[in-house]
């Protein structure tokens, strides 16, 4: 008979957590040395995560992490707790690790304030099977630099510059401005950001404006033929011009840059793409934690345009029952909210609320995909709230 436990992660794990990370992920098999310090244990300490390990005859077999996040969604930043590091050591594969690690991380989100999560799964049928589900895209296009430099001239005049430590703050707010449009971009201001870190990349170029910044871009030039882009963050169509060429400027030098996508604009509207080009998407997927606070927390600016409505749903999670059951997702004119009761119209299975909370799928994709039952026309009020189906993005991995 073995004994498996979960408990909360403490510092004198770190080297055996280091192990089985490495195992399950690869990476050096020793840290950098650190001067008066544990090198197995991060020196921000807990700062802007909690963890969990699995003890499985009371030996560490098994960890995972949770970061501490914000998500845009409908413009408002949703507390999101980002796992990561989920590992688990070869010997105990099989045995329940993982599975009992995510049925403790639901009730730790639910206590951190973390109404919804995402992950990059490396195994998706277990996350499916505690109810998270794909949702949007981390996307990368791979592109030749000198099709950069057919771009047209912008019309206004923009200047570049190197960003210095007191442009942070603008830079932040460039960033703000343009994430808080998009559904799934990260706010980048939780404990678990530290924004000065950006300086230490090789590139990290802005457009100054009249009232702060026009636009920024952050890249790294590795070893090999590629630049690596991170942010291409522009306000205008001249802007973005002003930086895509900026990167042209590295043909001859280069072969291609790799290009993180997160503003369709740049990519449907600005770039002249071949017929064939080299997408590269890493999906990753939502779960809600907690239906009615993540209502609540989520921006529906939708309504603006609507009449009061109510869908009454009848939820499906056996793995977080505390928002299983029926509920009634209201907008009384003035917000939207979901309450406890109704007739339970709409049949919802908890992988379905991931995609209909951010807005990817709409209620015939989840019906198609056996998410969803019931009351076809109520579920379309569902859609209407989010304005689904569209692209969901992040423009941050971990």
């Amino acid at each position: 008979m073995t004994d498996l436990i979960v408990r909360e992660v403490r510092e004198e794990d770190a080297e055996e957590l280091w192990r089985i990370r490495r195992i399950a992920f690869g990476g050096p098999r020793e840290p950098e040395p650190r001067p008066g310090g544990n090198p197995y244990w991060p020196p921000e300490g807990f700062r802007g995560w909690w963890g969990l390990v699995a003890e499985l005859d009371g030996r560490p077999a098994g960890f995972l992490r949770s970061r501490d996040y914000r998500q845009f969604f409908g413009g408002r930043p949703v507390p999101m707790g980002g796992l990561a590091s989920v590992a688990v050591d070869p010997y105990a594969r099989g045995r329940g690790v993982a599975s009992a690690l995510l049925d403790r991380a639901l009730a730790g989100l639910r206590e951190a304030g973390q109404v919804i999560s995402a992950l990059y799964p490396s195994a998706p049928p277990l996350y499916r099977g505690r109810g998270w589900e794909q949702t949007g895209v981390y996307e990368r296009m791979i592109l030749p630099l000198d099709l950069l430099a057919t771009l047209p001239k912008p019309t206004a005049h923009r200047t570049i510059r190197p960003a210095r430590p007191a442009d942070l703050p603008a830079l932040h707010d460039r960033y703000l401005a343009f994430a808080s449009t998009v559904d799934g971009m990260l706010d980048r201001a939780t404990a678990a950001f530290q924004l000065d870190e950006i300086l230490e990349l090789d590139i990290v170029d802005l457009v100054p404006g009249v009232d702060g910044i026009r636009g920024y871009l952050t890249a790294e030039r590795p070893e090999g033929e590629r630049l690596i882009v991170y942010d291409l963050i522009a306000d205008d169509v001249d802007t973005a011009g002003k930086l895509l060429r900026s990167l042209a400027s590295w043909a001859g030098v280069l072969a291609d840059v790799s290009l993180r996508v997160v503003d369709p604009a740049v990519r449907d509207l600005l770039l002249s793409q071949p017929v064939l080009h080299d997408v590269r998407n890493h999906p990753w997927m939502l779960r809600v934690v907690d239906l009615p606070a993540a209502v609540a927390a989520r921006g529906w600016p939708l309504t603006a345009l609507m009449r009061p409505l109510s869908v009454d749903l009848e939820v499906i999670d056996e793995h977080a029952p505390w928002q299983a059951g029926r509920h009634r997702i209201v907008f009384d004119g003035d917000a939207v909210f979901c309450e406890p009761g109704g007739s339970g119209a709409v049949r919802l299975h908890t992988r379905a609320l991931g995609p209909w909370y951010a807005g990817s799928a709409d209620s015939a994709m989840l019906r198609r995909a056996g998410l969803l039952e019931g009351d076809l026309k109520a579920a379309a009020l569902l859609d209407a709230l989010t304005g689904a189906p569209h692209p969901v993005r992040m423009a941050d991995s971990f």
